[in-house]
């Protein structure tokens, strides 16, 4: 479909304004701006380290998503806090932030690594409460240990969303990932290991599947070269959760494309890793568009939406490549690049 396309203080609109108009581009397609829902900008730390936070890297990690064309960024989890210069930049990324990384006190080795509290659905409330409306829970960490158990999972859920929270699990072991399910949690973060039981759940409570194949993909040449009992574990959660993006889809779950991983404004490549991982191309590029805007509740390209969008030589439906060279990214009614 042909059409043109303004921009009115801030907002999308198909209806020519009166006076001068700027042209920002001709030709082209246009695609709502994107969306990371998974990266945790400003991170500090090393692997057997507990996470810290760098007001000055995030600057430059969010920079780095703006000028590839992201204009959405969830964070489940962050050590600090946004601050509030970054967040309120004029053609800023709109940040959706979960707060700390929660786990509940009786979680395997999770201490060094997360905030850890007895009354985790209390601490669930207050960090949605005082963020965007999102907390990020521990499912579980060490994938041979035992998950948190599914009463305490759901009274997370119970609690979050009695104040209109939602609530984002990391789960990394198939009973991990099964417990969340089953307690009604709005997203599951990885889903290694994922039992298939789990999709009819999701499908049905409307929960989002963020597999974060970018971030296994990195791993999983280290831990086939280990050939230890622990790594083939990894490696058949690692194949399992591969294999369920297509069955997730098939069953009516929504796949979002998150990173969790370096560099920042590559969430072109979560999205060649769906297609490659069954996805038909125009869900992976929704995925980390319109789909993912509409999770997070942030219209498209639609009349007195907002004007996040990028425009593009080719249409990313059919040449999903062209994600990596937007010819113009507009946030918030700015052009920045």
């Amino acid at each position: 479909m042909t059409r043109d396309l303004w921009i009115l203080d801030g907002r999308i609109t198909f209806e020519r304004p009166r006076g001068e108009v700027l042209t920002l581009a001709e030709g082209g397609f246009v695609l709502p701006g994107l969306v990371d829902v998974h990266t945790h900008p400003g991170a500090t730390g090393g692997a057997d380290e507990p996470p810290g936070f760098d007001a000055g890297l995030f600057a430059e990690q969010i920079a780095a998503h703006r000028d590839a064309g992201t204009a959405a960024l969830r964070f489940p989890g962050l050590a600090g806090e946004v601050p509030a210069e970054v967040r309120d930049a004029p053609g800023a990324p709109r940040m959706i932030t979960a707060g700390r990384w929660l786990a509940w006190a009786g979680l395997s080795r999770s201490a060094a690594f997360h905030t850890v509290t007895d009354e985790l659905a209390a601490m669930a409330v207050k960090e949605a409460l005082a963020h965007d409306g999102w907390c990020k829970i521990m499912g579980d960490w060490d994938f041979e240990a035992p998950p948190v158990p599914y009463e305490v999972m759901r009274a997370v859920v119970e609690a979050v969303h009695a104040v209109g929270g939602r609530v984002a699990a990391h789960c990394q072991s198939a009973e991990g990932v099964l417990q969340a399910a089953r307690a009604g949690i709005d997203s599951i973060e990885h889903g290694m290991g994922m039992p298939e039981e789990c999709l009819g759940l999701m499908a049905a409570n409307g929960a989002a599947f963020v597999p974060t194949l970018t971030a296994f993909a990195g791993s999983r040449p280290r831990m086939a070269g280990r050939g230890t009992a622990r790594a083939a574990l990894w490696l058949s959660g690692h194949d399992t959760m591969i294999r369920r993006v297509r069955e997730a889809y098939d069953a009516g779950v929504t796949v979002l494309a998150g990173t969790d991983s370096a560099p920042f404004g590559n969430v072109a490549t979560e999205v060649e890793h769906l297609i490659a991982a069954g996805l038909p191309a125009e869900t992976a590029v929704g995925a980390a568009s319109w789909t993912a805007r509409a999770f997070l509740g942030l219209p498209g390209l639609a009349e007195g939406g907002l004007a996040d969008l990028t425009v593009y030589d080719a249409d990313p439906r059919r040449e999903p490549g062209v994600l990596r060279h937007p010819r113009r990214v507009v946030v918030r009614g700015h052009v920045v690049r």
